[in-house]
Formats: C-alpha cells, sequence, structure tokens
C-alpha cells in the first residue's frame, strides 16, 4: 500500500473526503517527523513507538575494491510494533 492508497482508505474508513484525508495525513507526517527531529518519542498506543537512536561509527567494505572504509555516525529512526499491531500481524 502506498500514500496515495491510504489516504484513500482513510478518506472510505473515515467518511472523510480525499483532500481531508490527505491533510491528516500530511499534518501527521509533518507532526511526526518535528518530534522526531527534537529527539522526542512518538508513541501510538497498540501500533507502536518512533524513535531516534545513535548509530556508532563503524568500518565497512567497499564493495568493487575490498577495501576498508569507515562509515559515519548518525542518527537513525527506529520503529517498535506494539502489541495490537504484533497480534494482527501474528493471525
Amino acid at each position: 500500500m502506498n500514500k496515495s492508497e491510504l489516504i484513500d482508505a482513510i478518506a472510505k474508513d473515515a467518511k472523510i473526503s480525499k483532500n481531508q484525508a490527505s491533510e491528516v495525513m500530511n499534518a501527521l507526517e509533518k507532526n511526526v517527523q518535528s518530534a522526531l527531529s527534537k529527539g522526542d518519542k512518538v508513541t501510538l498506543v497498540g501500533f507502536g513507538t518512533f524513535s531516534v537512536s545513535q548509530r556508532a561509527e563503524r568500518t565497512g567494505r567497499n564493495p568493487q575494491t575490498g577495501k576498508p572504509i569507515k562509515i559515519a555516525a548518525k542518527k537513525v529512526v527506529r520503529f517498535a510494533p506494539g502489541k495490537a499491531l504484533k497480534d494482527a500481524i501474528a493471525k
């Protein structure tokens, strides 16, 4: 399912227009991104938790030459599914 299909599904389930569903989706994306950029966690009870963690610098290998290269440290987004999501998938 892509973003457009998700917006269509939200509009149908919530009985709102596609434009309204699109605005809701864009607001959700904007607010989650804003919270994560500040270092906050975003918890949607039953669905899951988005958080930011630091990935340490590490050594990798160039696949073409086999020479070692340094991969810089960086922040990455993590997602931990909630119980309801885990249970829905396990069925």
